[in-house]
């Protein structure tokens, strides 16, 4: 926390303010503020109305609650058991928090409100009122605070309530990348016309219908009313583009309503004088008919073009979507984002101005953006991990969609567990491999081939031993036999065996 050397409250505060994003402005951002819109937000942050800013900053965040803050201070120190100290920081230079008080150890902070029943009710069930709490997860992001003591009160002990609010890292996460978005969105703001309160223009006012009789017209001015009529009704504009046309359509069914009312009025106090006067009947009903026709088709064509805008808003909204969630696909590969709800009719619903209904489709949009940018840079991670930890099996990880979609710690221990897994199996084909091969080399000895008889001849006799010669010596078994002549000839020993054999055999025969 890098805290700035400014008096709350002072023209140097305020400048200070205008450079960075603030905590008082993040519930705006995020949507969750009842005093302006995130498109007002977007606005005066792009054209730097200094004034309604600084303006809007003093009496809404900072003079109406300074009173009440000072004689709450006590009761927050008595709580926290340490003394306060009202602070401005920044965390980097981006994020800027202005503090009600801020501990020593800096381990603490403290924020505000005046008394409002519904917040209240929200602090006795131990919560942080909605709009209230990112200003709240704002403040312990940039001061790193272990926890913040909220208040409501009237500056007695009697009307405070108060509850804990501790660090969330998942909000903090989100908080920072919804900035992230709203300075994507500043960058590509366009000015628009400025909200205003639009009242309905009604037609010109038809003269006053008289129409007196006395068993036949004696007086009237029909005729002109007629005429006048009929050119305003004909020169109601129907083709609804901005709400200026819609307010002043909706003003002019009503207007219609009422010259309906007084021709019905008159049609009766006619005939009030007179039993029957058939051209001033026809031309009263000529009128109402006309008048009610002009105000059915305009109620027709003020539901109808509300319909179609809000149609183009929607359909506008989810192309601007979409092509974020393109953008972030093309950096992606192969993978690809998940689907990203957003509710762009829901949040659109009972909206009633253009301009409404554009502020909560934006709304809906930037939230939608911001999840898909989250979950974006989660899967580039998750590529990165894959790219490092999988190299040279990458065969092992066809559903690399889903996988990087896991966090980093468990993504590298699927990758670690797969990888041991396959080594294991190829270990095991090669012993079964090799133990393969010596099997087919212990029984494919190369056989020599049966060498040919020799031909028979006369056995000779025995000669008697030379006198003085040694004596012969003792014969091997058959087994050494054999092995002598395997191991003369390089063959088995069954194979000596069947040459033997077929010696004998030989012989024999």
């Amino acid at each position: 926390m890098q805290t700035i050397e400014v008096q709350q409250g002072s023209e140097a505060w305020l400048r200070a303010r205008s450079k960075h994003h603030t905590a008082s402005e993040a519930p705006i951002m995020m949507g969750a503020s009842r005093k302006a819109t995130r498109a007002d937000l977007l606005r005066m942050k792009a054209t730097g109305d200094e004034q309604e800013h600084s303006r809007w900053v003093k009496e809404v965040l900072f003079e109406r609650g300074h009173d009440v803050e000072s004689a709450a201070r006590p009761i927050a120190e008595k709580i926290i058991g340490e003394d306060l100290y009202p602070v401005t920081a920044t965390d980097d230079g981006y994020l800027l928090a202005s503090f009600d008080g801020i501990t020593m150890l800096e381990d603490v902070i403290w924020e505000c409100k005046q008394w409002n029943e519904a917040k209240a009710a929200v602090v006795r069930e131990g919560r942080c009122p909605a709009e209230d709490y990112w200003q709240v997860v704002q403040q312990l992001a940039v001061s790193g605070a272990e926890r913040c003591l909220y208040m409501v009160t009237n500056g007695t002990e009697e009307g405070t309530v108060t509850c804990w609010v501790d660090p969330d890292a998942d909000d903090i996460e989100h908080l920072r990348a919804s900035w992230a978005q709203f300075d994507k969105d500043l960058a590509e703001w366009q000015p628009a016309d400025p909200t205003k309160h639009l009242e309905g223009d009604t037609p010109d006012d038809l003269p006053v219908l008289r129409v007196q009789v006395t068993g036949s017209v004696t007086a009237s001015n029909l005729e002109e009313y007629r005429e006048r009529a009929l050119a305003i009704f004909r020169g109601i504009n129907t083709d609804l583009q901005t709400d200026q046309d819609f307010a002043t359509a909706e003003t002019t069914v009503k207007w219609c309503k009422s010259v309906e009312q007084k021709i019905e009025q008159a049609k009766e106090a006619t005939l009030a004088q007179t039993a029957d006067i058939d051209q001033v009947m026809r031309t009263l009903d000529e009128l109402r008919a006309e008048c009610r026709k002009t105000r059915l088709g305009l109620e027709k064509s003020v539901k109808t073009e509300k319909e179609q805008r809000r149609s183009e808003i929607a359909h506008s909204a989810r192309q601007q979507l979409q092509a974020h969630i393109d953008e972030i696909n093309s950096g992606l590969g192969k993978v690809q984002l998940p689907e990203i709800p957003c509710d762009i009719a829901g949040a659109m619903k009972g909206k009633k101005t253009i301009d409404s209904l554009r502020a909560a489709a934006d709304q809906a949009v930037a939230d939608a953006k911001i999840e898909a940018s989250r979950i974006g840079q989660k899967m580039q991670a998750g590529l990165a991990v894959l790219r490092e930890e999988a190299q040279g099996y990458e065969g092992l990880f066809r559903d690399a969609q889903s996988l990087v979609q896991k966090d980093t710690e468990d993504l590298r221990a699927v990758i670690r567990d797969r990888i041991r897994e396959q080594k294991e199996a190829e270990e095991q084909r090669r012993q079964a491999e090799d133990a393969r091969k010596a099997a087919e080399c212990a029984n494919a000895q190369p056989q020599a081939p049966a060498p040919t008889p020799p031909t028979a001849e006369p056995i000779p006799a025995p000669q008697p031993a030379a006198k003085g010669a040694p004596s012969p010596a003792k014969r091997p078994s058959d087994d050494e036999i054999v092995g002598a002549v395997a191991a003369h000839f390089a063959v088995t020993p069954d194979t000596a065996r069947g040459w033997i054999a077929a010696m004998q055999m030989q012989e024999a025969a």
